[in-house]
């Protein structure tokens, strides 16, 4: 049985529900939720947290993009659809100690395996400090192939020009080489990475929101270091 969406108007009003297929199909509006994690550091910096989209995903395979997104099925509140971050990376937190940095509308229309589709979203977004280790998410293999931090000046320099690529460490699941076999065990597990990104590499948005949500990010962590 196919997902339900409620589904909105162009100002933002209640319409109905739909299917998750029809809602795609027809460029219909519906809600979304954001969650950024960012790591303060023992050195007065901040670290922000994103993930790496499955390869096998409909839209944006590979991109890095937002530590945990999710959409509202039909009758869900940003509060329900928060608690599902634990299932997306295997973490969470109660809603109250999330940061809210506001709404973000988004239109994309493109092709996801050769089907025609209009995606617009209405999201919230929030933002949250965390001090978990990365090598201690637990990812939704078919969702997420990875989660990386890099430092907030740095990315926020990335997203303006003023740099060509940015050093990140990650947590990710190891792809097999050719003849390569693994437990159940070890394909479960994820290996430390490193990468270097590029500001292309990211779900393709405004340049302006990464930057100003970027800056939102490493205010929380610093803000909460001098408290």
């Amino acid at each position: 049985m196919a997902e339900h969406f409620d589904i909105y108007d162009e100002r933002g009003y209640g319409i109905g529900r739909a299917a998750r297929p029809d809602v795609h199909a027809l460029g219909l509006w519906h809600h979304t939720f954001h969650c950024w994690l960012v790591r303060r550091t023992g050195e007065g910096s901040a670290r922000i947290l994103f993930q790496k989209r499955c390869l096998d995903k409909d839209t944006n395979p590979g991109c890095y993009d937002i530590t945990a997104a999710g959409h509202l099925s039909a009758g869900e509140t940003v509060r329900d659809a928060a608690r599902e971050m634990r299932e997306e990376i295997g973490w969470s937190v109660p809603f109250e100690q999330l940061s809210y940095y506001g709404d973000l509308r988004e239109e994309d229309e493109g092709f996801a395996r050769s089907v025609h589709y209009v995606d617009r979203e209405i999201s919230s977004v929030y933002g949250c400090v965390t001090e978990f280790p990365l090598g201690s998410f637990r990812l939704q293999k078919e969702e997420v192939a990875g989660i990386y931090e890099a430092d907030a000046d740095e990315l926020i320099d990335l997203m303006l020009d003023k740099r060509k690529t940015v050093s990140a460490a990650g947590a990710a699941y190891r792809d097999l080489g050719d003849g390569e076999s693994m437990s159940m065990e070890q394909e479960e597990a994820l290996a430390s990475v490193v990468a270097e990104i590029r500001a292309e590499d990211f779900v393709p948005r405004e340049r302006e929101y990464y930057v100003d949500i970027f800056r939102f990010l490493k205010g929380l962590a610093l803000n909460e270091s001098s408290r």
